[in-house]
Parts: C-alpha cells; sequence; structure tokens
C-alpha cells in the first residue's frame, strides 16, 4: 500500500474519466462566474453611480441563490441530478449573453441586471447542488476527500485569478465583453457534462416538496454527526465575514491604505489555496471530526490574534492562517456530510448546507458592521474572535459524536460508534 502524499492526489483526475469532465467543466465555470462577479458592480455603479443599487444586485444574487439552493435541494433528489446540472448551466449561461446583449444597446437597463442576478443566483445554486449530490456516485465515497480537495482547489484558484482577469478585460474591452466571455464560458461546460451518466437518485419516493424538504431538516437534526458539522460549518462562515472590517482595520489599526487592505484580501484565499494543495493528509486522518472542531477553533483564536498585532505583516500571516484553516474545515465539511447522507437525501442535505454557508456570511457581516460601530475596528475583530473561540470550545464539549468519529466508513457501512440512521431505508 502506497504512503499517502502530503500534497493533493491528482490520479483521480487521471483513473475517472465522469471526474475528469466534472473538473474541467467546474474550472471553467468559476472562471465565468469570477469575471462576471466583476462586470455587474462595475456597470451598475457607471449607470447609477448608486454604491445602494450595487448592493441591491448583489442582495438579489443572494436571495435567488438561496432560493435555487432549497429548491435544487428538492429537485436532486427526485429527478435525474445530470439534466438538472445541463439546464441549470444552459440557463445560467443564457441569463449572461443577455446581460452581453443588454450591455451593447444604447441605454442598458438597469432593471436587467437586477433580473438577470436574481435569475443566475437561482439557477446557478439549483446547479451546484444537484452537482455536489452527484459527485459520491461519480467517484464513490472511498475517494471523496481527494474530489473534494481538486474541487476546492479549482475554486480558490480561479477566486484569485478570475477577478483579476475580468478587470483586464473590461479596462481593455468593457464589460460588454466580460458578459460575453462569461455566457460562452458558461454554455461551453455543458460539452463536458453531456459525458456524464444518467445519476438519477436511489430510493426515491413522491412526496409534496416542503415535506421532502422537511425531511432533509429532520435528517440534520436526528443525525449526530451531519447535524454536528453543519453547526461548525456555520460558525466557520461566521468567521468569513470578517472582510467587511478589512477596510477600517488597515487604515485606522495599522495605518494603511487602498494598497494594504488589497493585500488583505488576497492574504485569505493564497492561505485557502495552499491548504487545498497541501491537503493529502486528510483522507487518512483517523479522527476527522475532532479535526474539523480543532480547525474551526484555531480560526476563532486566529481572528482573535487580529485584535492584538498592531502591524501589517503579523496581520497577513493570520489571514493567510485564517485561510488555510477555513480551506482544511470545508474539505473536512465536504466529506463528512456527503460520507455520511444516505444518497436519496444528498440533494437537500447539500442545499441545507450551502444555504448555512449563506445564512452565516450575512449574519456575520451584519454583526460585525454593528460591533464595528460600536467598537474600534481592532478591538471589535478581537472581541468578535473570542467569542467565536468561545462558542467553537462549546462546540467541542458538547459534540461528542464529531469528536469521536473515526475514520469515514465505506458505502454500507456505519462508522464505529454511531447508531443506524432510521431515515435510511
Amino acid at each position: 500500500m502506497s504512503k499517502p502524499s502530503f500534497f493533493v492526489d491528482f490520479s483521480l483526475l487521471r483513473q475517472n474519466a465522469h471526474f475528469r469532465a466534472v473538473f474541467v467543466a467546474r474550472m471553467m465555470s468559476v472562471f465565468a462566474l469570477g469575471i462576471l462577479t466583476v462586470a455587474v458592480p462595475v456597470q451598475i455603479h457607471q449607470l447609477t453611480g448608486s454604491t445602494l443599487q450595487v448592493g441591491l444586485a448583489m442582495a438579489l444574487d443572494g436571495v435567488g441563490m438561496f432560493v435555487g439552493l432549497m429548491c435544487g435541494g428538492v429537485l436532486a433528489d427526485r429527478f435525474d441530478r445530470r439534466r438538472l446540472i445541463l439546464l441549470a448551466r444552459g440557463l445560467c449561461g443564457t441569463g449572461f449573453l443577455v446581460l452581453a446583449l443588454n450591455s451593447f444597446v444604447a441605454a442598458p437597463s438597469v432593471l436587467a441586471l437586477y433580473l438577470v442576478s436574481l435569475w443566475d443566483g437561482f439557477f446557478g445554486a439549483m446547479g451546484i447542488t444537484a452537482l455536489m449530490a452527484a459527485i459520491p456516485a461519480i467517484v464513490g465515497r472511498d475517494n471523496l476527500p481527494a474530489a473534494g480537495a481538486l474541487s476546492m482547489l479549482t475554486v480558490r484558484f480561479g477566486g484569485v485569478m478570475a477577478p483579476m482577469v475580468g478587470g483586464i478585460v473590461i479596462a481593455g474591452a468593457g464589460v460588454s465583453w466580460n458578459y460575453l466571455l462569461a455566457g460562452i464560458g458558461t454554455l461551453g461546460t455543458l460539452i463536458p457534462l453531456t459525458r456524464l451518466p444518467s445519476l438519477k437518485p436511489e430510493g426515491y419516493e413522491p412526496e409534496h416538496p416542503l415535506r421532502a424538504l422537511r425531511e432533509g431538516l429532520q435528517f440534520l437534526f436526528e443525525h449526530k454527526v451531519v447535524g454536528a458539522v453543519i453547526a461548525a460549518g456555520t460558525l466557520q462562515a461566521l468567521l468569513g465575514a470578517i472582510r467587511v472590517l478589512f477596510p477600517a482595520l488597515a487604515q485606522e489599526g495599522w495605518g494603511g491604505g487602498a494598497f494594504e487592505v488589497g493585500l488583505m484580501y488576497s492574504a485569505v484565499p493564497l492561505g485557502a489555496m495552499i491548504g487545498a494543495f497541501t491537503s493529502g493528509w486528510v483522507g487518512g486522518l483517523r479522527r476527522p471530526g475532532a479535526m474539523l472542531l480543532g480547525c474551526v477553533l484555531a480560526s476563532s483564536l486566529t481572528v482573535a490574534s487580529l485584535g492584538l498585532v498592531g502591524h501589517l505583516l503579523p496581520g497577513l500571516v493570520a489571514l493567510a492562517l485564517l485561510g488555510y484553516f477555513g480551506s482544511i474545515a470545508s474539505l473536512l465539511q465536504f466529506t463528512l456530510v456527503q460520507g455520511h447522507t444516505p444518497d436519496r437525501l444528498l440533494g437537500r442535505v447539500n442545499s441545507l448546507w450551502n444555504a448555512q454557508d449563506v445564512v452565516g456570511d450575512a449574519a456575520g457581516a451584519l454583526g460585525l458592521g454593528a460591533l464595528g460601530r460600536a467598537l474600534a475596528p481592532v478591538a471589535a475583530v478581537g472581541w468578535f474572535g473570542a467569542a467565536a473561540a468561545a462558542i467553537a470550545l462549546a462546540m467541542t464539549a458538547g459534540f461528542g459524536s464529531l469528536r469521536r468519529l473515526g475514520a469515514l466508513a465505506g458505502p454500507g457501512e456505519m462508522p464505529a460508534g454511531e447508531a443506524p440512521d432510521p431515515a435510511t431505508p
């Protein structure tokens, strides 16, 4: 038996043609969406000069995403997931081409930008929910850590490079070509994705959509491991919201300016990318649940340390560590949620898992915004991190099933010490 590598295992791409198709499509999609995230706020600000309207477009995208997650979870457990992925990607790409046409006219419509933001948020979330639910069937549950690390590496790399490419395209050719590239790139993902086999959910029983969604929620509350993973993930998502304090922290706490703020925003994804690239050891963990809780605690303490450092350099190191711990925590969440959820519930549970990320980030941003008005930025981030660390310690003490969880069981097996799930057929 070969010794596990410290770095991410790329052999899955070589051995599994279906996952290779997903990987290629994911890379194309991440870059298409990345260059688009720059264009929409830039064009709205050019047309209106209002940051409020920029925020409204982002809020509508978030609303569409949340609703798309809820609907996509139910649909992914009812219909062929391959068809849902293709449908959602096709409709997203069509929406981007509509934005391109709108930008080419003499008087672009701001309303169109709002409506397409809602449209693409909805179908984008539906597509990613169906894709995540299909991953265990495509790679097998034993390969989930490697699949998650490769997917995460794609997202992190695209998150760093795609906005830069989008800015260059806008500066050189304008937002119209940015939208056009995003639309063509997204529709281009359909080419590799058509190679996927039929991905029908197992054990589907016809029921009302609201009842189906309630069953997914009930599973989270009844399954001690998956429910605890989602709770830990919510706290990790709250910590990611500290980016709202970056401008104030750099200017008022560390005496910096726009350049320093840019470095702060880059430090977190850089650490996350390093975490994804060096995550080969995660698949061999004997106590993945304890490591997840440890990463959340370490992330909390890292945020708290930002209230103690008085200079940019140690602050950037702390932010890179936050990205690293968050990357490992996200990979462990993916592996544990996918590995401990029955196939017939994967769509709904994945939708709820992604929804907690959206809600947790929004709640953290609101809480930090209010705390930042009451306290100085350095004090605000310090107290926020300390409170999160206290919650993480309480989770570690209270989530005994997750803390004691052994290595991920193979398909059809139950982890040691865990009772069979009553909802599992």
